[in-house]
């Protein structure tokens, strides 16, 4: 394999920190990432970030086909010329969150994503990715540990970003990854998430989608308060209203957003459903970016 910094070098590229270019260049690491995808000759996989191609190279060994998203306009010509013998590699030359992926794989095709993202952006490419109609049966993300571990948070350590992860998919953390595997070395430890997205065979049902999420971004809105404080400033209600939801949901009014589970979630969001449906004006999106915040990091 070519060593990253040598290959950029012949180019004159410099990695960019405000991309969150660190690349990785460990063939035992890569070799965890194909294996974590259980990619068959059949499939489809849609990269993000493809770098200098090193990962591309061995997804399009084994995938009918790889559509390889780069923002970065000068890894394109490097790019162009290690796949230009490559018919199942497709470069798309563009920022993910503006890539009209209906352009390139048909509806009636399954697809998965495996991703190295940069970590200024996790939140937002995995609502893109999740809120799609026509969304991927798996995904396979290299994260910040950090993040890593928020996603796949049980009750008593949930979050935004855990909450609205696990109603689309089930995530497990797959390995992690040392800063050694990457030039430039990183400041942090990484970790791979795979994501088994739902089909019709989801855990929980909600009688409104947008109404789950309203409600879950009330609940997280007051960092560490009680629900029925949290609601009522979430949701623009009195206490008293919020204790009697709660209550019809058959949740204690005294406990804490990040205590409950997702199936807690959707009685609470039926609840309103039937009772102050009125209150929620306004839907927003699913992934809204976690009150917490996603911590900063270089990747």
């Amino acid at each position: 394999m070519t060593n990253p910094r040598y290959l950029l070098d012949s180019y004159g590229i410099t990695p960019k920190k405000s991309l969150g270019q660190n690349f990785l260049h460990d063939p035992n690491a890569l070799d965890k990432i194909v294996r974590a995808a259980g990619l068959r000759p059949e499939d489809i996989v849609l990269e993000i970030g493809p770098g200098t191609g090193a990962l591309t190279e061995w997804l399009a060994d084994i995938a009918r086909r790889v559509i390889a998203v780069e923002l970065d306009d000068r890894l394109i010509p490097l790019l162009e010329h290690r796949f230009r013998d490559r018919d199942n590699v497709r470069l798309v030359h563009a920022d993910i969150l503006d890539v009209d992926l209906d352009l390139h794989i048909r509806p009636e095709e399954d697809y998965c994503v495996i991703a190295n993202l940069p970590y200024y952006i996790t939140s937002a490419i995995l609502r893109y990715l999740l809120e799609r109609a026509h969304r991927p049966n798996r995904l396979v993300v290299m994260v910040q540990e950090e993040v890593a571990d928020r996603i796949v948070a049980a009750p008593g350590d949930m979050s935004l970003l855990a909450v609205s992860v696990q109603y689309y998919g089930q995530p497990q953390v797959v390995t992690r990854l040392s800063p050694a595997v990457f030039w430039p070395r990183p400041d942090v430890v990484s970790a791979l998430v795979r994501i088994d997205t739902y089909g019709a065979d989801r855990p929980v049902a909600v009688p409104d989608e947008a109404t789950f999420f309203r409600v879950v971004r009330a609940g997280f809105s007051q960092k560490r308060k009680q629900l029925r404080n949290a609601l009522a400033g979430g949701l623009g209600i009195d206490k008293e209203q919020a204790d009697s939801l709660l209550g019809a949901a058959g949740l204690d009014p005294h406990r804490r957003a990040e205590t409950l589970a997702l199936a807690e979630w959707a009685a609470l969001t039926g609840a309103v459903w039937e009772n102050a449906r009125e209150v929620l004006e306004g839907t927003g999106g699913p992934l809204e970016d976690d009150p917490d915040g996603l911590p900063d990091g270089d990747g």
